[in-house]
């Protein structure tokens, strides 16, 4: 005899997934782009992008605590997941202990140099790859920005006379320096500066459109392939910020001098010490330009 077998009929093909994340994901640590950021371009300077899901049942409402700012947030992960690790239960312990301690005391000092170690310690374990290079990038122009210009935002503000206040964001994934200019049409002084202190690189006027009316220069660098390739594409941004403020607000750009001469420049991603995968770089790969008008 011979066995006949029958099959279920199929299921439509969107019954095939489930369509979100069901993967419990307490005690892992994560990438995230906080979309209620969005008047943050960049994010906010507390943030490095990179936290602990210290509460992870469901992914659609992760309970997590950002490595830079020690903050809470609460993220949707099950759109777009990057787990970067896993951190023990006795580090979530002694996570949950120090934040309770800092509701308790308001002294956020603590937990704050605790969540930067061990952020730092993911990234030496991590290395240098395709998923730390925008988290990477984000420390070292959030440095660049508190040696600059200080505030919530991880931005350069510039006053550039005639084309009003500028500001100036890093894109991580692109490497590119997003100048957003308040007015509508092109600035000459403007567009001259950035030629000036950004010689020999592809700059972009697009309009910009997140602020509808406004204009939006994008200048890229490349995106880098190793942690010496960051180093020297973030010492070329300080450098052009640098002129940038001493062109447009002179009196202020004297008085960070004075600053940083004393204090010396903001350095956090010396603390990683991880082994390049290369002994010499490779030269930079130059991402699809965004469509825009190249300026000359």
């Amino acid at each position: 005899m011979r066995a006949s077998r029958t099959a279920e009929p199929r299921p439509e093909a969107m019954a095939d997934v489930p369509g979100v994340c069901e993967l419990p994901l307490t005690r892992a640590v994560v990438l995230y782009r906080d979309v209620h950021e969005i008047d943050h371009p960049g994010g906010r300077i507390q943030d490095i992008g990179m936290a602990v899901v210290v509460e992870g049942r469901f992914a659609s409402s992760a309970r997590v605590l950002d490595l830079g700012s020690g903050l809470v947030k609460y993220l949707d992960l099950s759109t777009e997941l990057v787990v970067l690790d896993w951190v023990y239960d006795p580090t979530l312990a002694h996570l949950r202990f120090l934040g309770e301690g800092a509701e308790e005391s308001g002294d956020r000092g603590e937990l704050i140099r605790y969540c930067n170690d061990l952020g730092f310690r993911v990234l030496n374990r991590a290395g240098f790859n395709p998923l730390t290079r925008s988290t990477i990038l984000r420390i070292g122009f959030r440095d660049i920005c508190r040696d600059l210009d200080l505030h919530d935002g991880t931005s350069v503000r510039i006053d550039a006379g005639d084309a009003g206040v500028v500001r100036v964001h890093l894109d991580y994934d692109q490497a590119s320096l997003v100048v957003r200019c308040p007015a509508v049409d092109s600035n000459q002084p403007l567009e001259e500066a950035l030629l000036d202190v950004f010689p020999g690189l592809d700059i972009q006027r697009v309009q910009d459109q997140e602020r509808l009316g406004s204009l939006a220069y994008h200048v890229c660098f490349g995106v880098p392939v190793d942690l010496k390739e960051t180093h020297r594409v973030l010492g070329r941004i300080r450098r052009g910020l640098n002129h940038m403020v001493a062109r447009f607000e002179p009196d202020r750009f004297e008085a960070l001098s004075d600053i940083v001469e004393t204090f010396g420049e903001r350095g956090s991603l010396n603390r990683l010490a991880f082994r390049e995968p290369r002994e010499q770089s490779e030269p930079l790969h130059r991402p699809t330009p965004k469509s825009g008008t190249a300026i000359h």
